[in-house]
Order: structure tokens, then C-alpha cells, then sequence
């Protein structure tokens, strides 16, 4: 938001013109100002004039002799090549002498046998603007033989402020102009509005057919004006605030914007086909030319202003071209309306087109402004273009807004800002916003305006307390309350994670979409799925129930570009369509952990095997016992997958990928998995026993069963490693099914020490038969025993 000083000055007094003062004010208020441009004319000795004669050159035929009275007495004779002016034209006068931008000298001098004494100038001579066409005319009550400087109110100042997306109300002059008042506790003055109108009403019947977009829409008609250029005053103070100047009934919509804040459009009410408008969304197939010459495609979440030939207009972001107001326009309809600012943004993102009005309904322009603006653009269009407002007004309220109220305890602004915040003064704070205030008791009652959609809460009206108390006047302090640190859990979290970087393995961090395809790869809960609204992609248009889709696309990825092993791990949520705990009003989300293994991985091809082993050093480094038993879940391998169990109770599964499921990923090589519920392995654990480490030898020794081929190897370490109080270590190193007779063997080999002594040759034997009878309680005999 560019903010001149000068025009500024029309509603507020200000105390003081420093620059570092006013900044200082701006940022203090949370505008902070990006930049300061300071505005000087860059010209000498140019006074304005009024031309007395034009008459014809006795030796050229494209320029002109003119005599301009300067206010010094006696005419100047000033050739002049321009023919936009006759006379009576008052304009800007070089006199000899003058200086004009780029170091152009003006003096006297004959042209073709006459003398001409100074310069008639055109805009882009005094570097004011681009048009170059002809002479500047100004208006013809201008004193003559005053400095030209006076009529662009310069010098000037121009502070460039960042206006956050929750203040509509400061993107504009009398907004700004309200903050700096409540600044400095003194008063600031909005433009003042007498309408004067004639009988009649606008010839343009309109309705809203979409209230869920547009929630109010005001016209009025303004006849009989004449389409030109507008006056010098609003051309500058536009220019200064970065807006091009394009003609009288344009420039009025857009002084409006930048004084007022509410955007508005000027429609040619004799292009409107069958002189009716509604406000409705699009259908598809419909298209619309816009303003800047675009042929738009449309789509019903796309809200337009339409008469009987269709879209004329896309609503609160640009005008149609076929309802431009051009030279042959003489009757203008003047609208402005309040439309929902998320349909405004969503749209103006979908069309690639952001415009200045589109910036401030993004951000919610206060809904009850639109009579008011349209009234002030009715008043400087009849001002500045001729015509005359008609007498009635079209105002459309399909959704009405009145000030919310919040309540705000004294107790609450003195817990965040300090016992020096009493009652009174942060009701005095308050009032000089201009916000209702109504004190009770040690409670502050305030009626907010609905310019203000930012204070909501009460937590919004101390930040405006303290905005107004000068953030420099609070002592620094260090914050109360606990020291900060880690949970339990969060540290075990990053246990898990030192643990399987230490092992090897990289973190991967997805985004949680998936296909409809992807999710029932692995998802037990189909009927569950939490769909995305507006999804990024319509591929991925669902909320994932694993983390395994997304590490086999990054395993994808990594093999299709040429890494020869992929070691992958991810900690994350997953979603289900059920109230979660923590939070019934969003999904449940329960955290994850899951690994994806494929190729090479230390010279071994990454298998079962290899998920099983992360496991068990995950388990060891956690101080977690978790059991396997062989399962066949979805989209895991059906015979290379086992369930892992912790405290009797499934936490997930670790293996290898179904051979469908990797067609679906487009993966040839084998991928080991692990995916299992993070909590349990972070919940509550139970402190560790330590205990002291033997100083006296182990023996180790194998045994290997013929087993049913039901029994899971880690049934039988369980059951053989609760015989032995002596038995320190049993890890199961060879599993085989005999090709021609179909027997399976195990075989395991176990440690034994003793905490005290060394172990003698029949406590070995007495230690190792005890083995081998648990192992025959289920059903495995000692191979040659």
C-alpha cells in the first residue's frame, strides 16, 4: 500500500511531518514500511498560463503560434506543436530560463523566422506520465501565473507499507488515516458526502442467484457524463499511490479504492442486454473477454456478474469488456457489492489473475462500506465527468452482518502485558480505535466493527492494547512457567530415529496423499478413507492409511536413477474417517513407523531377513521384547511376513512386498518392509534393570530341529529360552525345508553363562537336554539326537 503524505493530510492532522517519526508510528502500529520515496519536482520555473490567441504560422504548417498570459503583465509569444488545445486553455508554461527533467533547458529562440519565448508542456515532459500526445490542460479555474509545483501537491512523501492479509480496513487512505489517529490520540476526519441526485432509478433490474458468493450488491445509474480525462489532482494522487490513470469514470472506481478500501466497477448501462444483472455462478463452458484483453475459461466454482447475454463480468476481480465504458458512453451504472473472500481467492488463483480489487475482498472488505463508496464514487463522477445521480439506489442484502462483541478481562491484559494495564487505561487504549467500549466492573465489553474482522478473540484486543501502548515501553522480561525439554516420548522418538540412521537407513518425509489404488495396496480400513476436497492432484485424492505407498515411490525413484541399494524409513500419521481421540472435530491420525529396503545393502540383497533385523536392533536398542508369528496381511508377501507382537498385542507387520504390489509400483527387485504403530513402542516404559555382566567365559553351542512346518522359529527360541536360567542368547541362524522329503529344520544357537562360575561339562549337558525337552513340548525333535 503506497501512502502518500500529502493526500494523507486531506483527513487527518498530523502532528508532525519527520519521516523517521512517521515510520516509526507505521511500524510501532504493525504496517511495517518497505520503503520511503521522497517526491520532488524535478523541473524550474514552469507557472502556469493562459493561452490568449492561437493563430496560424506564416511558415510551417504543423506547429502554432500562440500569446499566453503568464501573470506577469505583458503575453509571451510560445510556438507550440501541439493541437489538443485552443484558446482559453489554461496549461503549464516553461519560461525561458526553466529546466526541465533529463537537464532540457528552455530559452528563447526564432522557429522558422518568428520568436517563441518558453515551452507549452505535455506530461511526459515534465516526467508526470506517458502521454505525450499533446499539451497537459488544466482545469480552468487554476491561478494563472501560479508555480505549477502547487497543483501537484508536491513536495511529497510516499511511505510503501506491508498491509497483513487480517487488515482490509488499512489498505486505504482513511484507514491509514484511522490507525495513526488512534497513534497519536488525536482525531482524523472521513471524506465528506452530499449526494445530489435527480428523480429516478437505475433502468437495470439485478438479483443474486448465488448469496453463498455474494452477500451484498449496491448500484447506481449516473447520466449524461461524458467519458475523458480526469482532473490533474486525481491523476497525481493516483500515480503516486501506483495506479495508472485511464479516464474520468475508470480513475473515480479507483480513487475510491485507494480512499476508501472497498473496490467498485463502472459498467456502460446501455451495453447491459435486456437491462437486467444477476450475480451467479458460472457454467461450464462459458467463457468471458476481460478488461485486460484475456478470453477466460470458466468454471462453476468460478462466481460472474451476467445479464441476458451471459458473463459480462468476473465478479470482485475484473470487468468484462463488452460492459466497458468507452467514449460513447453517457450512462453509467456504479456497483459495488461485498463477496465471500474465499470464493474471490480460489478464483483469482484458478484465473491466474490477481488485481487490486481482488487483494482486498481476499482479505474481507468491511461488508457494510459498499453504499457508502457507491455514493462517494457517484459524487466525484458527477464532479469530475458531468451527468447526473440518479436518486435511487439498488441495495441488495443477501447476507447481513452486524459488530460482534467480545468480552475482554482486565485479569487477561495484565497476565500478558503487565500489572500497569488497568481497567481504564486499556478501555481508553480501545476507544481510540474507535471500537464500542463498555466497561464492567474489571471486564471490558467492546462492540467491534465489521471494518475490523481481525479481532475476533480476546487475545486480539490485548495485541491492540499493546500496539497502542508503544511496543518500546515494556520492559524486557524473561518468560515464566516450566522449563521446556523433551517428553518421554519424544525422546524415544529420537532414539528411534539415531538408531536407524546409525543402522544405515535414510529418513524420507511425504506428503499424505495417495491414490484410490495406492490406499488399498496395504489399507485394511478402505471404508475409512478421508478424501481431499481440492486435491493438488486428482491421482492422489486420498488421505493415506500407511506409509508404505509413499516410500515404494521413493524407492521407485531412487532404483530408476541408478542407487544401488535404497534404505528408507518414515515417521508420520496416517488418517481413518473416525473421530480422533485427542481431537474428535479431525480425523483420527495415529503416528507410524515405517521402513522400505530394496537392493544391495552392504553386498546382500535387502529380504525378509533384512526388515527382521532392523527390528530385533530396534527392539535391543529400545529394551522392547517383541514376538513374530507368520501371517499373511494385505499387500505383504504370504509367506515371507510375520506379525510383530508386543506385550501379546499386534503393533504391525515386517517382511517383504507382495510381487502385485510391486507391478502396481512399477518395482522389479524384491522390497523388504517394516510398518508398525509408533506408540506403543514410546508408551510407558518400564525403567532398566541393570545388572552386572558376568567376568566368566560363555560356551556356545547349535542345535538344529526337525520341526512341523507350522511352528514359527520364534515360538521355538521363546519356548527353549525359557527352560534355561543359564541361557544368555539364542538367535535362530537357519531355516530350510527339505526339497525331496519336505521336512523343516530350525536351527538355533545358543549362549550360556554363569553369572559366578565357570561352567563345568555336565552342568552344560544338564542346561542343553532341558532345551531340547521344551523344544519337544512343541513337537521339534534334535536332529541325529
Amino acid at each position: 500500500m503506497r501512502v502518500s503524505l500529502q493526500w494523507l493530510k486531506e483527513y487527518i492532522d498530523l502532528p508532525t511531518d519527520d519521516v523517521a517519526g512517521l515510520k516509526r508510528a507505521f511500524d510501532m502500529l504493525g504496517h511495517a514500511v518497505e520503503s520511503v520515496e521522497i517526491l520532488e519536482a524535478d523541473w524550474t520555473s514552469v507557472v502556469v498560463g493562459k493561452v490568449l490567441t492561437v493563430d496560424a504560422h506564416p511558415d510551417a504548417d504543423k506547429v502554432r503560434v500562440t500569446t499566453v498570459d503568464v501573470g506577469t503583465g505583458d503575453p509571451y509569444q510560445i510556438i507550440c506543436g501541439a493541437w489538443n488545445f485552443e484558446a482559453g486553455a489554461v496549461v503549464p508554461v516553461a519560461l525561458p530560463g526553466a529546466v526541465l527533467p533529463g537537464g532540457f533547458a528552455i530559452g528563447s529562440r526564432a522557429i522558422r523566422g518568428v520568436d517563441s519565448h518558453g515551452m507549452i508542456c505535455s506530461e511526459s515532459e515534465l516526467g508526470l506520465g506517458d502521454d505525450h500526445d499533446g499539451i497537459m490542460v488544466l482545469a480552468d479555474e487554476t491561478p494563472i501565473g501560479g508555480d505549477f509545483v502547487d497543483q501537484l501537491e508536491l513536495p511529497d512523501v510516499v511511505f510503501e507499507l506491508e498491509i497483513t492479509n487480517n487488515r482490509p480496513d488499512v489498505m486505504s487512505m482513511v484507514g491509514v488515516a484511522r490507525e495513526l489517529a488512534a497513534w497519536f490520540g488525536i482525531e482524523y476526519r472521513e471524506p465528506e458526502i452530499q449526494l445530489e441526485t435527480v428523480p429516478g432509478e437505475p433502468q437495470v433490474s439485478i438479483t443474486i442467484s448465488a448469496p453463498d458468493g455474494c452477500n451484498r450488491f449496491t448500484a447506481r445509474e449516473v447520466r449524461g457524463m461524458k467519458l475523458g480525462k480526469s482532473p490533474l489532482w486525481m491523476r497525481e494522487r493516483l500515480r503516486k499511490a501506483g495506479v495508472r490513470a485511464i479516464s474520468n469514470a475508470v480513475d473515480v472506481t479507483n480513487y475510491v479504492m485507494m480512499e476508501l478500501g472497498h473496490p467498485l466497477h463502472a459498467f456502460d448501462a446501455d451495453t447491459i442486454a435486456n437491462n437486467v444483472l444477476d450475480v451467479r455462478w458460472a457454467q461450464r463452458g462459458e467463457d468471458l473477454a476481460t478488461l485486460d484483453g484475456s478470453i477466460r475459461e470458466l468454471t462453476p466454482e468460478d462466481l460472474v456478474i451476467v445479464d441476458a447475454a451471459g458473463p459480462t463480468s468476473l465478479a470482485a476481480i475484473m470487468g468484462g469488456a463488452r460492459s466497458e465504458v468507452t467514449k460513447a458512453t453517457s450512462n453509467v451504472l456504479m456497483e459495488a457489492a461485498h463477496w465471500n473472500p474465499t470464493t474471490v481467492m480460489y478464483s483469482s488463483r484458478r484465473q491466474d489473475l490477481q488485481s487490486e480489487a481482488s487483494k482486498r475482498f481476499e482479505r474481507n472488505v468491511d461488508p457494510n462500506l459498499a453504499p457508502r463508496a457507491n455514493d462517494r464514487a457517484c459524487q466525484l463522477l458527477a464532479r469530475v465527468a458531468g451527468g447526473e445521480v440518479l436518486e435511487s439506489q439498488i441495495d441488495i442484502v443477501a447476507n447481513g452482518f452486524e459488530p460482534a462483541t467480545v468480552e475482554l478481562p482486565t485479569s487477561e491484559v495484565q497476565r500478558l502485558l503487565g500489572d500497569r494495564f488497568t481497567t481504564d487505561m486499556s478501555a481508553d487504549l480501545l476507544r481510540r480505535l474507535e471500537l464500542g467500549v463498555a466497561v464492567d466492573g474489571d471486564t471490558i465489553r467492546v462492540s467491534v466493527p465489521t471494518y475490523r474482522p481481525d479481532l475476533t478473540r480476546p487475545a486480539d484486543l490485548v495485541e491492540e492494547v499493546a500496539r497502542l501502548a508503544d511496543f518500546d515501553t515494556f520492559e524486557a522480561t524473561l518468560p515464566t512457567g516450566p522449563a521446556g525439554g523433551l517428553d518421554e516420548g519424544q525422546k524415544l522418538t529420537r532414539v528411534i530415529v539415531t538408531t536407524l540412521r546409525g543402522l544405515g537407513l535414510n529418513q524420507a518425509v511425504n506428503l499424505p496423499f495417495v491414490s484410490q489404488e495406492e490406499l488399498a495396496a496395504f489399507s485394511e480400513k478402505v471404508a475409512d478413507v478421508v478424501s481431499v476436497r481440492n486435491p493438488l492432484r486428482d491421482d492422489q485424492s486420498k488421505l493415506r492409511q500407511s506409509l508404505l505407498p509413499a516410500l515404494l515411490r521413493n524407492v521407485r525413484e531412487n532404483l530408476n536413477r541408478g542407487a544401488p541399494g535404497v534404505p528408507l524409513f518414515e515417521i508420520g500419521r496416517v488418517f481413518y474417517a473416525q473421530p480422533w481421540s485427542e481431537d474428535a472435530r479431525v480425523p483420527d491420525q495415529p503416528n507410524r513407523l515405517a521402513i522400505a529396503m530394496a537392493g544391495s545393502l552392504g553386498g546382500t540383497e535387502a529380504d525378509a531377513a533384512a526388515a527382521l533385523g532392523v527390528v530385533t536392533a530396534l527392539a535391543q536398542r529400545l529394551g522392547l521384547e517383541v514376538d513374530r508369528e507368520a501371517v499373511q496381511p494385505r499387500g505383504y508377501h504370504p509367506t515371507r511376513t510375520a506379525s510383530l507382537e508386543l506385550h501379546g498385542k499386534s503393533i504391525g507387520y515386517a517382511g517383504e512386498v507382495h510381487p502385485d504390489v510391486l507391478a502396481i509400483f512399477e518395482i522389479e527387485r524384491r522390497v523388504a518392509v517394516v510398518e508398525v504403530e509408533l506408540s506403543p513402542l514410546i508408551a510407558g516404559h518400564s525403567a532398566r534393570q541393570m545388572r552386572p555382566v558376568s567376568t566368566f567365559p560363555h560356551v556356545d553351542f547349535d542345535l538344529s530341529f526337525d520341526v512341523p512346518s507350522g511352528l514359527a522359529g520364534g515360538d521355538l527360541v521363546e519356548a527353549t529360552a525359557r527352560a534355561s536360567v543359564l541361557l544368555e542368547g539364542a538367535e535362530v541362524f537357519d531355516d530350510f525345508v527339505h526339497p525331496e522329503s519336505g521336512q523343516r529344520s530350525i536351527a538355533i544357537r545358543y549362549r550360556l553363562r554363569a553369572p559366578d562360575r565357570t561352567l563345568d561339562r555336565s552342568e552344560i549337558e544338564t542346561e542343553r537336554a532341558k532345551l531340547v525337552a521344551a523344544a519337544a513340548a512343541l513337537g521339534a525333535t534334535l536332529r541325529g539326537g
